[in-house]
């Protein structure tokens, strides 16, 4: 089991993703004028926006109640990583960096909702017309760390089949 002082490192890592997700919204905030995007690359703008909703926009018109149960789901999935990332083993990097990486995010996203009853969104990818919703660091480090989290349970093997294999 870990102690806070073993924790300590990825809730630090956590830490700094919600930093740099709450400055990046800062300066998109400030710097860019909603709904009008600035072009980086052919396929790539930033583009200020509001989600009022979850992914995708799910929810974002469906009256305010939304605003609240979000940040409830998020306050509980946050204390869950929390825990779970004190009770974790050592030798569980991996799944480690998955959960830090997710309560960064969520964090961040929580932070929003509160606050200012929306989530900033600015990254915007598209493709011959084609536009992949906009988003921001906060989602990049929660897809990101859905995908260690995935690809742990591929290279993880449970003790029972390592013991098994020993014997």
């Amino acid at each position: 089991m870990r102690s806070p002082a073993q924790a300590f490192g990825w809730y630090a890592l956590a830490l700094v993703v919600l930093v740099l997700d709450l400055a990046s919204k800062r300066w998109a905030s400030a710097a860019l004028d909603y709904g009008r995007p600035v072009e980086i690359f052919s396929w790539f703008n930033i583009t200020l926006h509001h989600n009022a909703g979850a992914a995708f926009s799910f929810l974002s018109d469906a009256g305010g109640w939304q605003r609240h149960f979000f940040a409830v789901v998020a306050a509980v999935i946050s204390t869950v990583l929390i825990v779970w990332l004190y009770r974790l083993p050592r030798e569980q990097k991996l799944l480690a960096l998955s959960l830090a990486l997710i309560l960064g995010g969520a964090l961040g996203n929580l932070w929003d909702r509160v606050t200012l009853g929306y989530v900033v969104d600015f990254i915007s990818v598209h493709y011959a017309g084609h536009y992949f919703p906009t988003f921001n660091l906060a989602d990049s480090a929660i897809t990101a760390g859905a995908g260690c989290m995935i690809l742990d349970t591929f290279l993880s093997r449970p003790e029972k089949d390592v013991v098994s294999k020993q014997a």
